[in-house]
């Protein structure tokens, strides 16, 4: 039988038992077991409280490059096609009619020059450019250029040409201006020379020559708003001196050049501005733009402006899916 002092211990410890497991060690309990559970998330997630970040182990979306690459070259694409029409165009030289300034023969790997279209509008062709211009329905193509056997072959012809890195055009001709509307050309002086307005011009870009006999035309005025043109291989080259007794004289219309020949960029090893003398001494402001702003073929170009918008798009995407850091 117990005495009443060790019943009194006996109550004192059972109450100490319960104060130990009052609800508010209970509660404090299931904090514990949450701050746990949140550090679980925290470390599936790969990040941390306090602004601390850690490497995630979310399996990153694969192929969404893929889904991505489709847009991109129709955006591409589409670029392409307004830098051609707009601003600069790739030609490729078929023909030997500018040699040497320009290197083109049937057979063989010909320059590739690209086009300002920019310079001519703020002004007109001036003596001594270089231009590549549709020619007059009187005009027979230089050159014969084959066309596609199939429609798969049509189809790459038809896009390239879009762009401006298809097969040359039969109707393209590129030539250098001698004389403008409102002056009279002819041929020739007794150097050879040819004569504008009765003055000798100055053309250092010719290295060989047709007999004087063979070169020899007329006087002829030219129009206003067209302009005599001629190859700088003078034995060579079926320009205005071939076409004199059409309906245009010769002559082309300004409305017709497609833009000014300003650098050949392909072969590399032929990489090189194109010089516009001031043939007949006329000191006429240059218009051109600086090689280096026309370096770029108009598909090359589309891409680079097309690729990093969407690397920047994909880098904003990717950052939105962590939470800020910091407190």
């Amino acid at each position: 039988m117990s005495t009443p002092s060790h019943a009194a211990h006996r109550a004192e410890d059972f109450a100490s038992a319960e104060r130990s497991h009052s609800p508010h060690d209970e509660a404090g309990d299931a904090d514990s077991e949450a701050s746990t559970a949140g550090e679980q998330a925290e470390e599936a997630t790969g990040t941390r409280r306090w602004g601390r970040r850690k490497k995630t182990t979310e399996p990153k979306k694969k192929g969404s490059l893929l889904k991505e690459l489709p847009i991109l070259l129709i955006v591409a694409f589409g670029l392409a096609v307004l830098i051609k029409t707009f601003l600069f165009q790739a030609f490729f030289i078929p023909s030997g009619s500018m040699e040497p300034t320009l290197h083109g023969c049937t057979g063989c790997p010909g320059d590739r020059v690209l086009v300002n279209k920019i310079v001519y509008y703020f002004g007109d062709p001036q003596p001594g450019d270089i231009v590549v211009f549709e020619g007059p329905e009187t005009w027979a193509p230089e050159v014969q250029i084959a066309e596609p056997t199939n429609w798969f072959s049509s189809v790459l012809a038809t896009l390239g040409r879009a762009i401006g890195v298809g097969p040359p055009n039969e109707k393209d001709y590129v030539k250098r201006v001698v004389a403008v509307g409102g002056q009279t050309v002819e041929c020739c002086d007794a150097d050879g020379r040819v004569l504008v307005d009765g003055v000798a011009v100055d053309e250092p870009y010719i290295a060989t020559n047709n007999p004087l006999e063979s070169r020899s035309f007329e006087p002829i005025t030219v129009p206003e708003g067209r302009l005599w043109v001629m190859g700088d291989n003078r034995a060579g080259s079926a320009d205005s001196r071939s076409h004199r007794t059409d309906i245009y004289s010769g002559t082309i219309a300004v409305d017709d050049v497609i833009g000014k020949a300003a650098i050949i960029v392909w072969p590399f090893s032929r990489f090189t501005m194109l010089d516009d003398p001031d043939i007949q001494g006329l000191d006429a402001v240059a218009t051109g733009v600086p090689g280096h702003a026309l370096a770029a073929a108009p598909m090359t170009l589309a891409v680079g402006l097309v690729v990093p918008l969407a690397l920047r798009r994909r880098r904003l995407g990717l950052s939105g899916r962590h939470p800020p850091g910091g407190l």
